[in-house]
């Protein structure tokens, strides 16, 4: 009777080891499991991540390609506004050169007619000192 209560204990055993054994691996498969979801969320995470990234990236480059274009408008203006204060002033040269081109006209006539006032007059002496030799 000692050999039928040790076999049975024996074979009682192997059926709870095979048991064990086969909760373990079920175990393992469903970490396993476990494992390649979070392996697969985290793939998802990082796609999400770097297309996040790309996005960003590509507001970037066009904020600094929106600033580069305002910069270049600006930089137009400036050469606009240095240009028209160019001609500004070239116009305001010539305008003063020809003032001063009539200025100068208009004292060289008055010179002119000063002068011929002058021997106007000095003839006009010289005749009246003829005139008064004579007599």
């Amino acid at each position: 009777m000692k050999k039928v209560i040790l076999s049975s204990i024996m074979v009682l055993a192997l059926c709870v080891s095979f048991v064990s054994c086969r909760e373990a691996a079920d175990k393992a498969k469903d970490a396993t499991e476990a494992a390649a979801d979070a392996a697969e969320d985290a793939g998802d995470a990082v796609k999400e991540a770097g297309e996040d990234a790309m996005d960003a990236a590509g507001d970037a480059v066009d904020s600094a390609k929106e600033a580069g274009s305002d910069a270049v408008d600006a930089a137009g203006d400036a050469v606009d506004s240095a240009k028209e204060a160019g001609s500004d002033a070239v116009d305001a040269v010539k305008e003063a050169g020809s003032d001063a081109a009539d200025k100068v006209k208009d004292a060289a006539g008055d010179v002119k007619d000063a002068a011929n006032d002058a021997a106007d007059k000095a003839k006009d002496a010289a005749k009246e000192v003829k005139d008064k030799v004579k007599n």
